[in-house]
């Protein structure tokens, strides 16, 4: 009775979910799954179990902030600080910090054992999205700091600002901004084959059946309620 309506509960936070704006989270990540996330297209049904895993990473952040709330040597500027308001993106940073001299803009990641032991670098889609927090809070590096959800080992990875590789970012999410409203639909990522986002990506299927290139949207929205 209760796994059954806490499922629900999950589930149905989900459901007509269309999307209105960018999220610092849709940095660097495939234009077209975006596209489609925008456009509320159907996707493969998600489980609840990996929707309360979303609330448990929350959990995370909280237990590396009581600590960081507590020690002397790091002084927590601000936490869950939203960047400023303007048109394109919108975000939140899980804190910014400082050790008296530097300040530092922190992200916070949790994964499971098996992707923790083998992190030996920053994570390029976790970089990316730093990136921005950086450009837009004007601050130079930051901190990505892992979490293994398993075993509460810890790994962190200093970060500097990248201008080029942050002004990239933006400028290719204005690019899908415009084709958004265009109702074009994005090119399929070039190495779509091997791509750790496609082997997870709940568009798979129309994905598949819009082919590689750029599509209009109206026109495969019929295709896609037809099949």
């Amino acid at each position: 009775m209760l796994k059954e309506l806490i499922d629900k509960f999950y589930l149905d936070r989900q459901k007509d979910r269309e999307q209105q704006h960018f999220y610092i989270t849709d940095a660097g990540k495939c234009p077209r799954a975006v596209f489609f996330k925008f456009k509320n297209a159907p996707r493969e049904d998600m489980n609840a179990n990996i929707l309360r895993m979303f609330d448990h990473g929350d959990h995370m952040h909280q237990l590396i902030m009581k600590p960081l709330l507590s020690i002397r040597e790091v002084h927590v500027v601000a936490s869950e600080v939203n960047i400023p308001p303007q048109e394109l993106i919108s975000g939140r940073a899980d804190a910014i910090i400082s050790d008296g001299k530097n300040l530092y803009v922190l992200d916070i990641k949790s994964m499971n054992s098996m992707v923790f032991k083998n992190l030996d670098e920053a994570k390029e889609e976790n970089i990316n999205q730093l990136q921005l927090y950086l450009h837009f809070f004007k601050i130079p590096r930051g901190l990505l700091l892992y979490v293994d959800k398993d075993r509460l080992d810890l790994k962190e990875f200093v970060i500097e600002y990248n201008p080029t590789l942050a002004k990239n970012l933006l400028k290719d999410l204005a690019d899908l901004k415009n084709k958004i409203a265009k109702n074009i639909i994005p090119s399929r990522i070039p190495t779509y084959s091997e791509d750790w986002q496609c082997r997870y990506c709940a568009f798979k299927e129309i994905c598949t059946l819009a082919n590689g290139g750029e599509i209009e949207w109206e026109d495969f929205k019929k295709k896609i309620e037809k099949a």
